[in-house]
Order: C-alpha cells, then structure tokens, then sequence
C-alpha cells in the first residue's frame, strides 16, 4: 500500500498548510480535509472508498464538495465507512439538505452519488488484499483511528486521541506494525486546552510514546500552524530524532 500526504496541519494559514487527508493508493482516503482541494478532477473520480475518523470539520471540509464534483463522473456510488455515531453526525449536521444536500439521495435513490457504510472497532474491513481496521481512540467527539494493513506491513493513524489505553493495546497487538501517524495538536503553554479537547501537546505526547511497545517509524502531525515552529522545538527537545519525525504534505510512505 502506498500513502500520500495530502494535508496533515491541525489548521490553515500557513504556507502550503493543508488539514488532515491521507490519499491511499489511487482510490482510498483517510479523512477528507482541504488536502483533497488539490486533487485533480480525475483524481477524485477515481476515489471510491473515504474512512472517516471523525466529523470535526478540519477532517470533512472537503467532502461535501468532493461528492459534489465527482457525482456526474462516477458510475458507482463513493462509499463513506464511519462508525454509526460518526456517520449519524454526518446526516444530521452535513448532509441534511440545509448545509448540503443529501448526496445519498442524489441524483437518484436508486442511484445515488454517495453511500454510507457503517463500521465497528476491530473489525477489518476488506478491499482485495488489503484491510482497514478502525481502532479506539479517547477524544471530544465520536471518533476512532486506523490501520491500514497491506499483508506485508501495517500502519497506524491515530486520527485525533487524547491519552487512550485501549488505542495502545491495539497498537502493541500489531505484529507487523511499520508506521505509526500520530498527532500534536498543541505547544505545552495549551496544555490545560489540549486536555480539555482531548488532543495532545508536546509533553503529553512524549508520554503517551512510552506506552508503544512495538518499534516502528513514528511520524507526528496535526501541527497548529500558529504554533508550529514551537510544537518542533518542543518535541526535539523531548524526543529522539532518530525515533520520531514531523509529517509533511505531499509525502508518500509505503508499507
């Protein structure tokens, strides 16, 4: 499997900063924040499968207008995997016809644009070889991350997750596990905010990564860009350069 950083910013406004989408392989993505804006039309017709972690709009901005654009290019509905609390927010709140129309229901009923497709924790989702499993996380809002497993290698997205003990046993159960993407939302001065959101800063992450048990490639986004250059210091300063590094756009990483 292949993966491609489309965003991975906790935020915009700053150069190139794009929120949380994760391209995988031509037809998958992770989350669909503004990253997707950068996809060709092509591209986005050629999606067909998109895992939500969770319906904070920093993760769905762009998928109101993704359904929207490629609804005349497709012949098949684009499948959208939620758990039910996620996937019920997204009805009530997004598609309900007041902030956006019912896609689900667009054109047709019997041909609809798009398609929900309700998920549990632990339980694999299968496309071909490759298999999608949401994980638990602790956060503000109904929520879980991902692994996605190739057969030959696994790698972990943390999506957004304050301190979780369930999310590190899953994590410590995975044999084959080769990457692992988690966030750092704040600089240490937000502690109290990012406990109160139930994300980290720098301090509580460097905790939390004493908890995996399994070595592996750590690549950390999420970045506030008001606070990103502090947010860097602050890991550098607590964690090894040579165990964890800071997630770009336009990255691929290949498992």
């Amino acid at each position: 499997m292949k993966l491609r950083v489309l965003g991975c910013a906790g935020g915009i406004g700053g150069k190139g900063e794009r929120t949380t989408a994760l391209r995988v392989d031509h037809d998958i993505l992770i989350d669909a924040g503004t990253g997707v804006a950068d996809l060709s039309l092509a591209d986005m017709a050629a999606i067909d499968h998109v895992f939500l972690t969770h319906c904070h709009i920093d993760h769905i901005a762009a998928l109101p207008l993704l359904v929207d654009a490629v609804a005349d290019q497709r012949q098949t509905p684009l499948t959208i995997y939620g758990t039910a609390p996620v996937l019920d927010l997204l009805r009530r709140h997004i598609f309900n016809w007041a902030i956006w129309p019912d896609f689900s229901e667009l054109p047709s009923a019997e041909r609809p644009a798009m398609r929900y497709q309700t998920i549990a924790t632990g339980i694999a989702v299968s496309l071909g070889q490759r298999r999608i499993t949401a994980l638990p996380v602790e956060h503000s809002v109904p929520a879980v991350g991902y692994r996605l497993d190739s057969g030959l290698g696994s790698l972990v997205f943390s999506g957004d997750t304050g301190p979780c003990a369930a999310f590190w046993q899953a994590v410590n159960d995975i044999d084959n596990l080769r990457h692992l993407i988690i966030h750092c939302a704040f600089a240490n001065r937000d502690e109290r905010r990012a406990t109160l959101a139930k994300h980290f800063c720098s301090c509580q992450l460097a905790a939390e990564l004493r908890r995996l048990e399994r070595p592996c490639a750590i690549h950390i986004a999420h970045l506030k860009p008001g606070q990103k250059a502090l947010i860097e210091t602050e890991i550098a300063a607590s964690l090894s350069a040579d165990k964890v590094r800071i997630l770009r756009g336009g990255e691929e990483i290949e498992f």
